[in-house]
C-alpha cells in the first residue's frame, strides 16, 4: 500500500524496563527568567510543597513510584531522549515562522471540495482566535453552553435551507467520512436486503477512497457508474450515491435518477456543494433523502486539508437516525426557550457495539465559523459571492472554447487537451497556480471566492490561448444565469439577516460567547476529557498564510514545511509512546480507534486467519470502542471488572480460553477508564498475545503517562492518540480533534495512506487529516522538551492526587490503584448520597453553575458518579476553589438530606439560577443570595451568570426542533 512519504519507522530500541524513574521537578531556585513549562503547569514549586504531603509522598519522584506500576515506568534518562530540548516561546514561533515560509502558497485552481476561502477578519479575530470559542467544551452542561449552541443550530439551519433538507445534524469531520455515514444510513434506513451501494462515478476520488474502506469490512458492495444519463444499472441495491457539482464540474439534475431509484424502494444520498447550492435546485427539491458535503469553503481555511466541517442533512423520517451531534430546541423551568443537544447524544455509551457510527464528536469550532460566514454574507451576499465563482468559471470556459468537456458546470472546467495535460499544468505552475492534473488528456481548474479576472487570464494564457476574456472575467455574474435554477428562499431567520455590519457580528460574538463558561473564564474539571491550557503561542500559528492557505493535494514540492511539521510529529510521537510509526491521517479520536482496529484486522486477514474476528473489551470502557470494533466487522466479547475496577483476569483467562482461535484482539484503556494504573496490564498483555491476539490501548489517558511509561514498550501494539487531550489542540466546543494512530513495526504497513493513492485505505479525506493544526502539537512538545512534559503528567497525577484527598471524606472517591493512589483522574461517588437525600450528580453539576464552575464528567464510567480531572495546568488556587465549592455544596445536600429544605425545591434543584428569575416572584424556601451567591458576594468568584435555568430534555425529544424558530415566532 501507499502511505503519507513523510511516514518514517522509528527505531524504538529495546532492553529492559528499569523499575525506578528520577522525576524530581527541576530547581527552579532564583531564576530570573520561567520557561514555557513553568507557565503552562499551573502549580508552582511551592504550591507543589504543600501539594505533595496532602497526596502522601515526598516528591514527584515518590509519586511516580507509589502510583504505577514498576513493571512499566521507564528510566528517565532514557525516556523521550530523542526529543529536541525544550526552546521558549519566541524561538518557537521564529521556526514555526521559517517552517511556514518554506511552503509555497500557490493559487489554488485544483478544487475536489477544497476551495480558496475569504474569512471575514471580524471572524478571524474574535471567534477563530478567540479563546471564549475555541476553549470550550462539548456543550454537555447546556445552561452554560447556549452560546455555542445557538451558533451550531444556526449552522443546522443554513445546511438544511441550503440542502432543501428538513433536519441537518450539527457537523460531520469532513465531506469523505459523511459521504460513508450517509452510506451505512441508507442500508438501515431502506427496506431493501441487498448489500450493493450504486455510486456515480463521478464523485469525488477521496470520497471513492474512504467508502470503500469503510465498505469492506461491513461486507458492502461498491458497483460505480456514470448515471448522468439517468438510466440505474440491473440489480438491486440498498442506495444510491450521487454528487453535484461532479468531480468533472459536471452539474446533473438528479430527480429522474432520484425517481427511479424510489421506484426500486432504494434511498438516494446527494453530495452537495452549499455555494453552488445558492444558485442551483435544491436536492430536497429533487427528491433526495439525504445530503452530504462540506462546509469549508464557507470561512474555513484550507489548512492542507483540515480541520473543517462536513455536514449530513436528512429528511425528516430519518432524524433519529442520524449519527453525531443534532442541536434540538428546548424549554428551561421558567418556560423560556433553550438548546440542547437532542436524541442520544452518547449513542455510543448507550448502544455500544449496536452503534450506528462510532462519531461521539463533530468539527464544532468549524461549523461555526462556517454559520457565522453565512451570517455575515446573508443570502444576498451569498449569491453574490456564487455569481462571482461562477463568472470566472465561465470566462475561462469561453476562452478555452472548444476543449471544454462540459458545457454544465458551476465553479470547476474540465478541460480536454490531448496529450498536452502536463504542459499546460505546468505552464500555470510558473505562473504561480496550481490546476489538477486529471490524466494526461485532461486538466481540471476549480474558481473559488479568492478567485480574480488577473487568474483567469492567467490560466486561459496557459492552454496557449490569448488572454482576451481578461475584461469579461472580472465581472460578477458572467453567464451565471443560465445555471440558476433555485428558485426558493434560504436563509431568511434572523440569524442570517440582523449581522451584516462588523459591528453587528461583533457584539453578536460577544454576547453568545458571554453565556458559555469555557477555559478562559474557568477550570472545567471533566474527566476523561482534559481540558488543559491551549497556549497562545501554540495557537497563533494556525492562521499564517503558510499554513491556512495550502491545498491538501499541491504538489509536493509546495509543502515541505508542513511536511516537516508531520515527519517531525510522528517522531516525537513515537519516541513518547514507544511506537514504531505513527500516521496522522485520523481527523478525531474515533477515526484513530477506527483505523488501529482496522489494521489489526488487516494484519490478521494477510497471515490467513480470517477467522480471527472477536474483539474483548472491558465492560469499564468508553463506548465508541465497542461501535468502532463493530465498524470493522468484528464480534465484541465484554470482559468483567472486578470491584476494584480492574479487568477481572479470571474472566478475561476464560473468554480467551471461549474464544482462543477467534480472538482478534482486546481493547484496553490506560490507565483505565476508571481512573486508576492497573498493575496488572503487562500480564493482561501477555496473555491476549499468547493467544494470538493483538492489544489495542486507547491512549485517552496518555496525559497520565507521558514520559513515564510508554503503551509500546509496555505491551500495546497499536493505540490511538487524543491530540486534542494530551497535545493542546483546543477542544472547540466539540471540536476540532485530531487522533492519529500509532503501531508496532508489523503493523506499520496497515496504517491510513493517502486517499488519492492506489489500494489506500484512508480514513479521512486529506492524507494528513487536520494539518493545519498540526502546529499547536508541534510547538506544545518543542516548547516543553522532555522534563516539561514528564513534570506536567506528573502534576497532572499530583493534582487529580489532592483533589481525591481532600474531597474523599465528602464524596467518597470510587475506585483508586495500589497505595490508595489515582492516576490524572478520580470518580467521585454520589449514589448513597442520592439513595439517603434525592440529590442527584444532575443537581451537583448545575448547582456548580452557580458557583461559577464548570461540572465535572457525569456518570461516565459510572452512573450517579461524576468523574474530575483538574490537569496541570491548574494552580494550587483554582484547585483549592473547586474544593471549597464541593464542600460547600455538601454541606447544602446535608441540609436537603436533614429536612430543611425539600427534596424538589432546594437551591440544588432549583439550579442554574438566572439573574432573569431574581426578580419575579420568590417562592422558595432558600433565599435570593444563597441561590446565586452561595457562598456570598465577599467570596464569590467572577460571576457567571446562566442565561437559561435547568433545561427540560424529555420535552425537547419528544417535540424535536433542530433548526431555528421561523419568522412568524419572533413576531409572536
Amino acid at each position: 500500500m501507499t502511505r503519507p512519504e513523510s511516514l518514517r519507522l522509528h527505531d524504538r530500541g529495546g532492553g529492559p524496563l528499569p523499575s525506578t524513574a528520577p522525576v524530581d521537578p527541576p530547581d527552579l531556585g532564583a531564576a530570573v527568567t520561567r520557561s514555557f513549562a513553568d507557565r503552562h503547569i499551573g502549580p508552582d514549586r511551592e504550591e507543589l510543597a504543600r501539594i505533595l504531603p496532602v497526596v502522601g509522598v515526598g516528591s514527584l519522584r515518590e509519586l511516580a513510584e507509589a502510583a504505577l506500576p514498576t513493571s512499566i515506568l521507564d528510566d528517565s534518562d532514557a525516556a523521550l531522549a530523542g526529543l529536541p530540548p525544550a526552546a521558549t516561546e519566541h524561538e518557537v514561533l521564529a521556526e514555526l515562522a521559517a517552517i511556514a515560509n518554506a511552503n509555497t502558497v500557490a493559487t489554488s485552481m485544483i478544487g475536489l471540495g477544497y476551495y480558496d476561502t475569504l474569512t471575514p477578519p471580524v471572524l478571524v479575530r474574535n471567534l477563530l482566535e478567540n479563546p471564549a470559542w475555541y476553549t470550550a467544551y462539548t456543550p454537555y452542561q447546556p445552561e452554560i453552553s447556549q452560546g455555542r449552541l445557538e451558533a451550531l443550530l444556526n449552522f443546522q439551519t443554513m445546511v438544511s435551507d441550503l440542502t432543501g433538507m428538513e433536519v441537518a445534524n450539527a457537523s460531520m469531520l469532513d465531506e469523505a467520512t459523511a459521504a460513508a455515514e450517509a452510506m451505512t444510513l441508507l442500508r438501515r434506513a431502506g427496506r431493501s436486503r441487498s448489500s450493493r451501494l450504486l455510486v456515480d462515478a463521478d464523485l469525488f476520488p477521496q470520497t471513492r477512497t474512504v467508502l470503500n474502506t469503510r465498505a469492506e469490512p461491513l461486507g458492502i458492495e461498491i458497483v460505480t457508474a456514470d448515471l448522468a444519463g439517468g438510466e440505474l444499472p440491473d440489480g438491486d441495491f440498498f442506495g444510491v450515491l450521487v454528487q453535484t457539482p461532479g468531480a468533472s464540474g459536471r452539474i446533473v439534475d438528479w430527480t429522474g435518477v432520484i425517481a427511479a431509484a424510489h421506484e426500486r424502494g432504494a434511498p438516494v444520498a446527494v453530495g452537495a456543494d452549499l455555494l453552488a447550492a445558492t444558485l442551483l435546485s435544491t436536492p430536497g427539491e429533487q427528491g433526495a433523502d439525504v445530503c452530504f458535503g462540506t462546509t469549508q469553503r464557507f470561512g474555513v481555511p484550507l489548512g492542507f486539508g483540515g480541520p473543517h466541517a462536513g455536514y449530513l442533512a436528512v429528511r425528516q423520517a430519518y432524524a433519529r437516525q442520524l449519527p453525531g451531534r443534532l442541536v434540538g430546541v428546548s424549554v428551561d423551568a421558567d418556560g423560556n426557550t433553550a438548546y440542547r443537544l437532542a436524541l442520544q447524544t452518547r449513542e455510543q455509551h448507550i448502544r455500544r457495539e449496536k452503534a450506528t457510527s462510532n462519531i461521539c464528536t463533530a468539527q464544532v469550532l468549524l461549523a461555526i465559523v462556517a454559520a457565522m460566514y453565512a451570517s455575515y454574507h446573508g443570502a444576498d451576499g451569498l449569491r453574490d459571492i456564487a455569481r462571482r465563482v461562477h463568472g470566472h468559471a465561465a470566462a475561462i470556459a469561453a476562452g478555452l472554447d472548444g476543449a471544454v468537456v462540459h458545457r454544465a458546470f458551476f465553479d470547476t472546467v474540465l478541460a480536454h487537451v490531448p496529450g498536452g495535460a502536463e504542459a499546460v499544468v505546468a505552464k500555470a505552475k510558473s505562473r504561480g497556480i496550481n490546476l489538477r492534473l486529471v490524466d494526461a488528456d485532461h486538466v481540471g481548474i476549480a474558481c473559488d471566492e479568492a478567485t480574480t479576472g488577473e487568474h483567469v487570464a492567467a490560466v486561459v494564457e496557459s492552454f496557449g490561448t490569448a488572454s482576451s476574456v481578461e475584461a469579461a472575467a472580472v465581472g460578477d455574474d458572467n453567464g451565471s444565469a443560465a445555471i440558476e435554477t433555485r428558485t426558493s428562499e434560504f436563509l431568511t431567520h434572523p440569524a442570517f439577516t440582523a449581522y451584516h455590519t462588523e459591528t453587528a457580528m461583533l457584539r453578536y460574538l460577544r454576547r453568545l460567547a458571554d453565556k458559555d463558561i469555557a477555559l478562559d473564564r474557568s477550570m472545567i474539571p471533566l474527566g476523561s476529557c482534559t481540558m488543559k491550557l491551549n497556549a497562545t503561542a501554540e495557537m497563533e500559528p494556525i492562521t499564517w498564510p503558510g499554513f491556512a492557505r495550502m491545498h491538501p493535494y499541491a504538489p509536493v514540492e509546495d509543502s515541505p514545511g508542513l511536511r516537516k511539521v508531520v515527519a517531525d510529529l510522528e517522531n516525537w510521537l513515537c519516541e513518547i509512546t514507544g511506537y514504531d510509526a505513527v500516521s496522522l491521517q485520523p481527523n478525531a479520536g474515533s477515526q484513530g480507534e477506527y483505523a488501529g482496529l482496522l489494521a489489526i484486522r488487516r494484519y490478521h486477514l494477510d497471515r490467513g486467519d480470517a477467522h480471527r474476528d472477536t474483539c474483548l473489551i472491558p465492560s469499564s470502557a468508553h463506548g465508541t470502542n465497542a461501535a468502532s470494533a463493530a465498524m470493522v466487522g468484528m464480534r465484541v466479547e465484554v470482559v468483567r471488572c472486578r470491584d476494584n475496577g480492574d479487568v477481572d483476569l479470571d474472566d478475561l483467562r476464560a473468554k480467551i480460553a471461549d474464544h482462543a482461535e477467534r480472538l482478534a484482539c482486546i481493547m484496553i484503556t490506560y490507565p483505565s477508564t476508571h481512573g486508576v494504573y492497573e498493575h496488572e496490564v503487562a500480564e493482561l498483555c501477555a496473555l491476549v498475545h499468547e493467544a494470538g491476539g493483538q492489544v489495542y490501548v486507547d491512549g485517552a489517558n496518555l496525559n497520565a503517562l507521558v514520559g513515564l511509561a510508554r503503551p509500546g514498550h509496555f505491551g500495546g501494539d497499536v493505540s490511538h492518540l487524543n491530540l486534542h487531550k494530551t497535545f493542546c489542540i483546543p477542544h472547540g466546543g466539540g471540536g476540532p480533534g485530531v487522533g492519529p494512530v500509532a503501531v508496532r513495526a508489523h503493523l506499520s504497513r496497515y496504517l491510513p495512506g493517502d486517499p488519492l493513492a492506489a489500494d489506500s485505505h484512508a480514513v479521512s479525506a486529506a492524507a494528513y487529516g487536520s494539518a493545519s493544526i498540526l502546529p499547536i502539537t508541534w510547538a506544545y512538545i518543542r516548547m516543553m522538551g522532555a522534563d516539561g512534559l514528564r513534570r506536567a503528567t506528573l502534576t497532572a497525577i499530583a493534582s487529580a492526587n489532592y483533589l481525591a484527598r481532600r474531597l474523599d471524606e465528602y464524596f467518597p472517591v470510587l475506585y483508586t490503584g495500589d497505595n490508595g493512589m489515582v492516576a490524572h483522574e478520580c470518580i467521585l461517588d454520589l449514589r448513597e448520597i442520592t439513595k439517603r437525600t434525592g440529590v442527584t450528580v444532575d443537581d451537583v453539576a448545575k448547582r456548580l453553575a452557580d458557583y461559577g464552575f464548570h461540572a465535572p464528567t457525569m456518570s461516565f464510567p459510572v452512573a450517579g458518579t461524576l468523574m474530575v480531572e483538574p490537569t496541570e495546568s491548574e494552580n494550587l488556587a483554582e484547585l483549592d476553589d473547586f474544593v471549597e465549592a464541593m464542600i460547600a455544596i455538601r454541606a447544602e445536600i446535608d441540609r436537603v438530606g436533614a429536612g430543611e429544605w425539600p427534596v424538589e425545591d432546594n437551591p440544588l434543584r432549583g439550579a442554574p439560577h438566572t439573574a432573569a428569575c431574581l426578580v419575579g416572584e420568590w417562592e422558595h424556601p432558600y433565599g435570593r443570595e444563597i441561590a446565586v451567591y452561595p457562598r456570598g458576594i465577599a467570596h464569590a468568584r467572577a460571576k457567571v451568570w446562566p442565561p437559561v435555568r435547568r433545561i427540560d430534555g424529555a420535552y425537547g425529544d419528544r417535540n424535536l426542533v433542530c433548526s431555528c424558530p421561523p419568522l412568524e415566532a419572533y413576531a409572536d
